[in-house]
């Protein structure tokens, strides 16, 4: 058998429910920085079973705001930070959020 989930929503709630605790806090960018609703969106599963924090861009350059969430995750303490995005046509520096996390 091949399974799969059908959509990335699936798979990000099968690695939340593998990895989380109801209540346990993520941070993933925000839906206004091109982030997903399965991110932490309060609308979504992921909003309303764990406690949700969102990053964002720098207003001048619109890249990532890594100095941003750098600070969010000292102060929140995240168990999880989602470094993906759906709608960021920008390289993401995964060396960045490895040094944050």
């Amino acid at each position: 058998a091949n399974v799969q989930p059908h959509s990335g929503s699936q798979a990000n709630q099968e690695v939340y429910a593998a990895f989380l605790k109801p209540g346990d806090r993520i941070l993933g960018m925000g839906l206004d920085a091109g982030g997903h609703l399965s991110h932490g969106a309060k609308v979504s599963f992921s909003g309303k079973l764990y406690d949700s924090f969102s990053y964002g861009l720098d207003p001048k350059t619109q890249l990532i705001d890594y100095d941003e969430v750098d600070r969010i995750a000292q102060i929140v303490q995240p168990k999880l930070i989602i470094a993906g995005a759906s709608a960021y046509s920008r390289i993401i520096d995964w060396q960045k959020f490895r040094d944050i996390a």
